[in-house]
């Protein structure tokens, strides 16, 4: 039974969630310019621009708040998160604000960049060597310190209001109210947890609209196969993608392929060569996911032009680049790996180009 000071902290902690809410404008909605494709045009949700610098800020926000009504928190839990790192960052950042102890579980693999701006945030870092384990460590540490795991792939589709409350759905489409093409042809998003393909797809088909749902996902990603085969549910031992924050070796609790139209599969070369162009075009630096939403954009795109089809593309730019310096943007550690990203850039810059 909870009493009258656990109950008032409550009402307090979700204040203050409300009132840094309230604090942020919503992210921005760029048009991108396609002078080679009349009447076909391409935006970015700028997701970059939330006050931890990703698309997991909504996410981080909604698991809280549903955390908290759900009675699950209080003003002595341990919060404890399995995740590549911007979940992590954004989680930190509530559990400061709401003087909590947060350890993120990521893999040895992490950029530094990203560990840092979760220490930053002031959460700690568990690592473990095989990403496959993060989640039974999750666990594990949860019971060690009688703390909640959030699990965020689990509890990501479920803890965002698909049918509005301010939600990305309901955001693009009210940010595209006034374009040319209002209602999108296409939303291309990526799936790391699936929370976000599964709200897009819902609101879209609560609201009616025409609108198809594209999830881009990694070659070596299990998403994309279980779209095709349902009866598979988990990647080979051993194979993985590189590209931070989308793409997983399991098929998650709260990845929905129903509400998706189609889903394109993308190599990590390909992600990291459009992610290089597109930050060329904008003049500043977006991550790798956001590679790999450009890149079935592109087809997408040219698909629409050969057949002579007019309409709006909307996808994500899910973090900025700053957090991939060593990694994505360092041309050392690409060829180390003999990632070949160029003929993928090329392509990308002649998509853009005037």
């Amino acid at each position: 039974m909870s009493t009258h000071s656990d109950r008032a902290w409550l009402d307090e902690a979700i204040r203050r969630i409300a009132a840094d809410y309230n604090r942020s404008a919503d992210t921005h909605l760029i048009r991108v310019e396609l002078p080679r494709y009349p009447g076909i045009d391409l935006y970015l949700k700028d997701e970059s621009s939330h006050p931890t610098g990703s698309l997991k800020h909504r996410l981080a926000r909604s698991l809280f708040l549903y955390a908290l009504c759900n009675a699950r928190i209080g003003p002595d839990t341990c919060v404890i998160e399995a995740s590549s790192g911007s979940t992590a960052v954004s989680e930190a950042y509530f559990a400061r604000m709401l003087g909590l102890r947060y350890i993120a579980v990521v893999p040895a693999t992490t950029a530094e960049a990203k560990l840092e701006a979760i220490r930053f945030q002031g959460g700690e870092i568990h690592k473990v060597d095989d990403a496959r384990t993060v989640y039974a460590e999750a666990e594990r540490l949860a019971v060690e310190t009688r703390g909640i795991y959030l699990d965020q792939f689990t509890n990501a589709e479920r803890a965002t209001d698909w049918r509005g409350n301010n939600n990305i759905a309901e955001s693009i489409f009210a940010q595209m109210a006034q374009e040319a093409h209002a209602v999108p042809a296409w939303i291309v998003c990526g799936a790391g947890t699936g929370g976000t393909s599964a709200t897009i797809g819902r609101f879209i088909r609560y609201r009616a609209h025409a609108t198809r749902l594209c999830v881009a996902d990694p070659q070596a990603s299990v998403f994309h196969r279980h779209f095709a085969d349902r009866s598979v549910t988990g990647l080979p031992p051993g194979e993985a993608c590189c590209i931070e924050g989308i793409g997983r070796p399991r098929v998650e609790p709260s990845f929905v392929p129903e509400v998706i139209d189609r889903m394109i599969a993308v190599a990590d070369a390909d992600s990291i060569g459009a992610m290089r162009a597109l930050s060329q075009a904008l003049g500043r630096r977006v991550g790798g996911s956001t590679g790999t939403n450009i890149v079935a954009c592109a087809q997408i795109v040219r698909e629409m032009a050969a057949r002579g089809e007019t309409g709006s593309v909307v996808t994500l730019l899910c973090d900025g680049g700053d957090r991939y310096a060593t990694t994505y943007y360092d041309d050392a550690w690409l060829a180390a790996r003999a990632i070949d990203w160029q003929p993928a850039a090329g392509d990308i810059t002649d998509l853009l180009a005037g």
